[in-house]
């Protein structure tokens, strides 16, 4: 009886201890942490009784400020004047449901902070305000990309491939930010859960198709198989690939085809422009792992876009491990099928990279951060991200992405004055247990000579019968002639006769 009872007695006592262990640990070294932290009733309070600093877009149009409520239960409301247009972009900081997007990225900038000190009087008594973000985000554009995707689903990315700087970033399915920043808890909840729910083709309003999702990106890879061939395997160049309409690949007995049944072959220069899969995934087989896997990592596959905004995806292409046993997802890699998956932001930067010289500068979307006074705190200055390739290799992959446009899968959709390189894309896939989709691209800059910009657009889930030519290139045309307006200085219009809304 008394070993029990002393077992007991030490049971107690170890129970003690370890009360009195987190209760130490949570007084005195989590004790900072727990105050501060922003799901702390009182510190939420004590933020939503101070302004925010305004979120503008690059023409000073806001799209996030803070207005006084003095009747509600907090100071001050947060508002988003464009809605939906942005709201992945600037996000949301909510009274139930904390910060995201832009809101959370910069928040230590937006809320109130001190200031450094510009005279005697303030090192004496520092002063506390926020700060003002300006996006490199163009309105016109923006709404331009909205109009076209017309609520279907997909995303349009377009950014400057000389900076990085995100011009545009559109996605549907999107959703309003304004509903979760409501004084009305009900509000809130009914919008957030509401937002949460998957859609037809699985997609909810929260999570972005430009950056969060990835799909596999079709024939818009070949660029960067292409570019391996000049890189790595330049004596591939002259080899000519058998005429075919399908093949047979080691280790399957499920022939590879072309999209539609055609017949093709020829040299890499020939089968770029009309797409040819066949050609292509032999090419892969001739690349090898090794040189495919690496090529796609200098354009920056398998790494995060170090995009200033919270939950960007990592594009994958499998490495040489994964793909040694399995040659026919090899051969479907090169051709970006198989576990190849990308996402609007790393097809756009495939793109920027070529239009670039080779070179993929880091993508953002901050032009700058100012004080209360206008004083400039930070200004975005142009850094290089990856070295993909050599500017000769960029010069040539730029002349047969040319052809694509004059003679290839893209011929007839732009006019010869816009000077656009592109690349279709169109990968076989399914949503969900419904039959098989496809999910249509078209990556794209101009002018070829000197890129003002680079694209990406994608429409997953399409019928069957789609090409990324047909279903993605009307996107693409009006954005490009949209952009090449802008370029010049004129209004970004969306009622031409060769842009017509929703393509």
């Amino acid at each position: 009886m008394e070993k029990r009872i002393r077992i007991v007695g030490l049971v107690i006592i170890l129970l003690l201890g370890a009360v009195l262990v987190q209760a130490a640990n949570i007084q005195f070294f989590q004790a900072h942490k727990l105050a501060t932290a922003s799901a702390n009733p009182r510190v939420f309070a004590a933020r939503q009784s101070q302004t925010r600093g305004d979120i503008l877009a690059s023409d000073g149009s806001v799209l996030a400020h803070s207005v006084s409520t003095p009747t509600g239960a907090f100071k001050y409301q947060r508002v988003y004047p464009q809605g939906a247009l942005f709201g992945q972009i600037t996000g949301f900081d909510s009274p139930i449901y904390g910060t995201w997007g832009i809101e959370a990225y910069y928040d230590s900038s937006l809320v109130s902070h001190p200031q450094p000190a510009q005279s005697l009087a303030q090192l004496l008594s520092p002063t506390t305000s926020t700060d003002t973000v300006t996006l490199t985000v163009d309105p016109a554009l923006q709404n331009l990309a909205a109009q076209q995707l017309a609520g279907r689903d997909g995303s349009v990315v377009a950014l400057d491939p000389k900076t990085g700087k995100i011009i545009a970033m559109y996605s549907n399915p999107v959703f309003d930010p304004n509903p979760l920043v409501s004084e009305s808890t009900a509000t809130e909840k009914t919008a957030w859960k509401a937002y949460q729910v998957p859609n037809a083709n699985g997609f909810n309003q929260l999570t972005s198709l430009s950056f969060q999702r990835t799909f596999p990106p079709g024939s818009t890879f070949k660029v960067v198989t292409a570019a391996a061939v000049y890189d790595e395997r330049p004596d591939l160049l002259s080899k000519s690939y058998p005429q075919a309409s399908s093949i047979s690949i080691p280790n399957t007995n499920l022939p590879l085809q072309n999209f539609g049944g055609g017949t093709c072959g020829g040299t890499v220069d020939q089968m770029l422009p009309p797409s040819c899969d066949t050609g292509f995934a032999e090419v892969g087989l001739d690349l090898g792992a090794q040189a495919l896997w690496q090529e796609a990592t200098g354009f920056g596959w398998n790494a995060k876009p170090p995009l200033d905004i919270p939950g960007v995806a990592v594009s994958n292409f499998p490495t040489p491990a994964q793909l040694k046993n399995n040659v026919p997802f090899l051969a479907y890699g090169a051709i970006g099928q198989g576990d190849v998956a990308a996402t609007a932001l790393q097809n756009a930067l495939d793109a920027a990279g070529i239009a670039n010289g080779g070179r993929i500068m880091v993508p953002d979307l901050l032009q700058s951060i100012r004080d209360s006074q206008g004083n400039l705190i930070q200004q975005y200055a142009p850094k290089l991200w990856k070295t993909a390739t050599t500017p000769q290799t960029a010069a040539a992959v730029t002349k047969l992405m040319q052809r694509v446009v004059t003679e290839g899968t893209a011929a007839g959709l732009f006019p010869a004055s816009a000077d656009v390189a592109a690349k279709t894309g169109t990968a076989q896939t399914s949503a969900g247990n419904v039959n098989q989709k496809t999910d249509d691209w078209m990556i794209a800059f101009a002018p070829a000579s000197n890129p003002v910009i680079a694209i990406a657009v994608v429409l997953p889930f399409q019928a069957l019968s789609g090409t990324g030519a047909e279903i993605a290139g009307p996107v693409m045309k009006c954005m490009i002639e949209g952009a090449l307006a802008r370029a010049a200085g004129q209004p970004v219009s969306n009622t031409s006769s060769t842009c017509s809304v929703g393509g």
